[in-house]
C-alpha cells in the first residue's frame, strides 16, 4: 500500500511540474505582461526598469523555478485587469464553484444510479426505454442550451426561480456559503441542474451496463443456484461489484464539474471561478489564467489519487496484483 501511494505521488508531482510549465509559458508567448502593466507609452527606461523588479531579465529556468515557488505558496502576482492579488481573487470565487460541482455532484449520485439500476432489472420495460431516451438527450443536448432553456421554462415562464447570481450568502470565515441560506438554495437549484445533468444521464448508462455486465457472470447464477431472493442478489452482490468502475468515474467527473463549470457559470452569471476564467480570456489576464491552470489540475491530480486509493482499498485483485509485483 505505501509503495502505490508514493508511485501515484510521484505522478502527481511530475503532472503538476509540467502543468506548471504550460501555466509559466503563458506569461512567455501570450502578450507581455509589462506592456499590460506599463501600457503604449511607457519609456523605455520604465520598461527595462520594470522587467528587471520582475526578474524577466533572468534566463528562462531561473524564471520558472521562481515561478515554481511561488505557485506552491498560491503566488501568481497581480491581475492585470483588475489590479488585484490573483490569489484573493481565486479565494472570493473557489467556494461558489466548490458549492455549485458538489450539488451537482450529489444530484448526478443521488438520481443516475437509481435510474441506471432500475434500466437495467427492467430493462424490457417502457419505463425503462423513457430512460434511455432521456439520457441520450442529456448526453446530446449542449449545456448553455439546456441552461437556457431551463431559465426560460422555470425563470422567466413559471418565476420559480431566479436565472442569475448566488443569491444571499454566509461568511464562514473567508468562506463564503449559500447553502445556509433559503436564497441561496433557490439560486444554486437551475444551475445545480444545468451542471449534473450530462454527468447524470452519464451515470446511469455507466451503472446499467456495469449492472448488466456483473448480472451475466457466473458467480450471480452461482447466487441463484442457491436459492438467494433477487433482493439480495441485486443490490447485495451485483450493485456492490457495479459500483467500483462507477466509483473511479464518479471521482474524476467531480473533477470535471469543478473544471467545465465555466460554460454554467457563464449562462447564468454565477460568480465562480469559471466565469473569472472567462474574463480573464477575454482581456488576456495571464496570471489569472495561470492560476486557474493549476488550481484545475491540483484538483483533478487530489481527486484521481484519492479514487487510486479507494480503488485500491475496494477491489482485492489490485492489493493481490500489487503484492505480487505486478
Amino acid at each position: 500500500m505505501l509503495a502505490f501511494i508514493l508511485r501515484r505521488l510521484i505522478q502527481a508531482m511530475i503532472v503538476m511540474v509540467v502543468v506548471a510549465l504550460i501555466a509559466f509559458m503563458l506569461f512567455q508567448y501570450v502578450g507581455d505582461p509589462v506592456v499590460f502593466l506599463l501600457g503604449q507609452d511607457a519609456t523605455p527606461a520604465q520598461i527595462s526598469q520594470l522587467r528587471t523588479s520582475l526578474g524577466l531579465d533572468q534566463p528562462f529556468f531561473v524564471q520558472f523555478l521562481h515561478f515554481l515557488i511561488n505557485a506552491v505558496q498560491g503566488e501568481f502576482g497581480l491581475s492585470l485587469r483588475q489590479g488585484a492579488k490573483v490569489s484573493r481573487l481565486i479565494a472570493e470565487r473557489l467556494p461558489a464553484t466548490m458549492e455549485l460541482a458538489l450539488v451537482a455532484a450529489v444530484l448526478a449520485l443521488v438520481v443516475g444510479i437509481p435510474m441506471g439500476v432500475y434500466a437495467a432489472l427492467r430493462r424490457g420495460s417502457f419505463m425503462s426505454q423513457v430512460l434511455m431516451t432521456i439520457s441520450l438527450l442529456g448526453v446530446s443536448l449542449p449545456t448553455f442550451l439546456i441552461g437556457i432553456l431551463l431559465i426560460l421554462f422555470f425563470s422567466v415562464g413559471l418565476g420559480w426561480f431566479p436565472s442569475f447570481g448566488r443569491g444571499d450568502v454566509v461568511q464562514l470565515g473567508w468562506w463564503s456559503s449559500g447553502l445556509l441560506t433559503v436564497d441561496g438554495w433557490y439560486h444554486i437549484v437551475l444551475p445545480a441542474i444545468t451542471l449534473a445533468i450530462f454527468q447524470l444521464t452519464l451515470i446511469m448508462r455507466l451503472v446499467r451496463a456495469e449492472m448488466l455486465e456483473v448480472l451475466r457472470t457466473d458467480y450471480i447464477k452461482f447466487a441463484r443456484a442457491r436459492g438467494l431472493s433477487n433482493r439480495a442478489i441485486h443490490f447485495g452482490h451485483a450493485l456492490k461489484n457495479t459500483l467500483v468502475p462507477v466509483m473511479t468515474i464518479t471521482g474524476l467527473q467531480l473533477g470535471g464539474l469543478i473544471a467545465f463549470a465555466i460554460i454554467t457559470e457563464t449562462v447564468f452569471q454565477w460568480p465562480g471561478m469559471g466565469l473569472l476564467f472567462i474574463q480573464a480570456v477575454t482581456f488576456a489576464d495571464i496570471p489569472v489564467m495561470a492560476a486557474y491552470l493549476c488550481l484545475i489540475a491540483l484538483i483533478f491530480v487530489v481527486i484521481n489519487l484519492v479514487v487510486d486509493m479507494l480503488y485500491f482499498a475496494v477491489d482485492p485483485r489490485l492489493r493481490v496484483s500489487n503484492a505480487g509485483g505486478h
